[in-house]
């Protein structure tokens, strides 16, 4: 008969991961390439052995292993997808284009202000922060990086956005997932989360004007320059180029999935680089007497390797820089490793015990709703995935909320306002992991800026303190 597990055995893998992320922040430079992956697995390992200890089948842990990698693997094939995306988009002028005509428009003062704006409409309209950070996210923080801003900086204002519409778009995934698994319909759900989510932005915005006002912009009007005219001299510039976002934005919008979307992106891409950089195609491939040579052998490189092209410039040619598939490598080993200690957790009932004695504090409104958002986040951090974070909370207290008199629709939201945006903030979930590599800024680089992110699950618990427009089934 299987045992259960105490609160210690639960929390001991989680106290070893972070006594070795601790090590590894200490020791290297660079905790993605291997260490962070290495500390979630000897934690795992950790798991794995209480879980034999309390009686678990072998089988049984693998198989909780193997569904917790499958629920991420939609996630690495986009990632993978994204990686070529940004190869094919480079290589065709698309993103060199986006940075050229926004360095055109942008005032660098409101340029933060103005990314939140952006990134939020396009992810509003697509349902899917990864498709805005991969494909406008990218062209704003070359922008951002020639006005010289921090890029920590200027990868919080593109996630705040991004988050923001991916958090209330009928389109995206948690949006859907979030009502359903505390039982309300999506449109409830939207409608009560905008209380939240509103003040949330308004209050991103106005401190993203404050930085930008206050910002120190040095010698920007010399590198903007400096890069119009690099871009000029690369890359056939035009708004034809700008076919290509635009037509990904109408098929996602048309609710295509992400995968094939992302795909036909790909081709895109792919084939305006060939219709229209001819002149990049041969310098990249160095075999200027076979174009149909040229054109092959670059487009296919940058799809699943490394590219970068030269400008003569150091700070343009690490704009003009991506690493295709075989870059997003690293990024994929880790959220593997992320899963796998996801999975032997899960395979105890070692997060159940975790969540269960949270329950605990939870006596009123707002100590319930500050439960379930602490939940979410520990879900985040330890089964690394934004999915799970939401799931999981969401069975454990949906009957608790229902007792207690309120309406499914504060679950819901509490589940999107601290689940979803907090996925990001940690660097081995799926989200941040991904987010994190595909902008080329770490993690707890951007962490500190990525105001709409962090004030959400504050802003919510806020508000169930201060009492304001909580529904109960009474009402």
């Amino acid at each position: 008969m299987q045992k259960q597990p105490t609160l210690f055995q639960a929390l001991l893998p989680i106290f070893l991961l972070v006594f070795l992320l601790f090590l590894n922040v200490s020791f290297f430079e660079d905790t993605l390439s291997g260490p962070n992956q290495m500390a979630l697995i000897f934690s795992a390992t950790v798991a794995g052995l209480i879980a034999i200890y309390l009686s678990q089948s072998w089988e049984n842990i693998l198989d909780s292993v193997v569904k917790s990698i499958n629920s991420a693997m939609p996630s690495m094939l986009i990632l993978l997808l994204i990686g070529a995306l940004a190869g094919t988009w480079l290589i065709s002028g698309v993103v060199p284009t986006m940075i050229y005509y926004g360095l055109k428009i942008l005032n660098p003062k409101i340029f933060l202000f103005a990314t939140v704006i952006i990134c939020a409409l396009v992810s509003l309209a697509t349902g899917s922060s990864w498709s805005t950070v991969a494909t406008i996210g990218i062209a704003l923080l070359g922008i951002g990086k020639t006005l010289g801003i921090h890029d920590g900086v200027i990868a919080g204002a593109i996630i705040s956005g991004a988050y923001f519409g991916d958090k209330i778009s009928p389109l995206s995934d948690t949006t859907n997932l979030a009502p359903a698994m505390a039982g309300t319909d999506l449109f409830t759900h939207i409608r009560y989360m905008l209380i939240t989510t509103v003040p949330t932005l308004l209050i991103t915005l106005v401190i993203f004007l404050f930085i930008g006002f206050n910002y120190d912009f040095g010698n920007s009007d010399t590198n903007v320059n400096v890069v119009l005219d690099s871009i000029e001299n690369t890359f056939y510039i035009s708004p034809v180029l700008l076919l290509v976002p635009v037509l990904l934005v109408v098929v996602i919008i048309r609710k295509v999935p992400p995968i094939p979307a992302l795909l036909f992106g790909i081709v895109l891409g792919g084939v305006f680089a060939v219709i229209f950089q001819p002149d990049v195609l041969n310098s990249l491939s160095g075999y200027h007497s076979d174009y149909a040579y040229s054109s092959y052998t670059v487009v296919m490189k940058s799809m699943f390797g490394p590219v970068t092209v030269e400008s003569g410039n150091a700070m343009i040619t690490d704009l003009f820089s991506t690493g295709g598939m075989q870059g997003m490598l690293n990024t994929i080993w880790l959220i593997l490793a992320a899963m796998i200690f996801g999975g032997a957790m899960e395979s105890a009932g070692l997060l159940v015990k975790i969540t269960q004695s949270l329950l605990r504090f939870a006596k009123s409104t707002g100590s319930l709703v500050a439960t379930t958002a602490g939940s979410c986040l520990f879900l985040n951090v330890t089964a690394s995935d934004q999915y799970i974070s939401i799931v999981v909370p969401g069975k454990m207290f949906a009957e608790t909320y229902k007792k207690k008199g309120y309406k499914p629709e504060l679950l819901s939201r509490t589940l999107e306002d601290s689940g979803t945006v907090t996925s990001v903030l940690i660097p081995w979930n799926t989200c941040g992991a991904t987010q994190s590599k595909v902008l080329g800024v770490d993690v707890l680089t951007y962490l500190p800026y990525a105001f709409f992110n962090i004030i959400s699950p504050l802003m919510t618990i806020l508000v169930a303190y201060l009492g304001i427009k909580i529904r109960r089934i009474k009402d």
